[in-house]
């Protein structure tokens, strides 16, 4: 993990980046108190359609129209 103070962080933020991407951890710290952390972001994988199927049940009544009163609370009346 390497720490970085704000100002070194907004001159290297190029650098520090390419370290994230690389898998290094950066913390910033402002007089020396960490205040944030740069990661990186974990890829997501392809969403396929269909994925849940079998997996989750839906009762009946999913279905069914909603109650005046809330139908009215959902558009805002």
């Amino acid at each position: 993990m390497i720490t970085v103070n704000v100002h070194e962080a907004k001159t290297n933020l190029s650098r520090l980046l390419a370290k994230v991407e690389a898998g290094e951890e950066v913390v910033i710290a402002r007089s020396g108190t960490p205040v944030a952390q740069i990661v990186s972001v974990q890829k997501q994988g392809k969403r396929e359609f269909g994925s849940m199927k079998g997996r989750i049940k839906l009762d009946d009544r999913f279905f069914d129209p909603l109650p005046e009163e809330e139908l009215a609370a959902w558009e805002g009346n």
